[in-house]
């Protein structure tokens, strides 16, 4: 079961970084960079280094998803 999901994990993790990187819209690739950092605080729990995946949640995806969100947002206002 362990295998099963690590294997599941690590798929997932791919999945979303290969996405991220490939997505035409902005807004997605932001929301998927977010899961992205999520999963990755899994993985670095699951190999057993929690203080470095509560790092990565919280400065990889909450900080730093934080602020693209925000700038997203800023972008869309300035538009005409």
């Amino acid at each position: 079961m362990s295998f099963a999901f690590d294997l599941v994990l690590a798929g997932a993790l791919l999945w979303s970084g290969v996405r991220c990187l490939t997505t035409a819209r902005l807004d997605q690739a932001i929301v998927l960079f977010i899961a992205f950092g999520l999963l990755l605080a899994l993985v670095w729990a699951r190999l057993s280094a929690p203080d470095i995946g509560l790092a990565e949640a919280a400065i990889g995806a909450g900080l730093t998803g934080a602020l693209l969100l925000d700038v997203y947002g800023a972008l869309k206002r300035s538009k005409p």
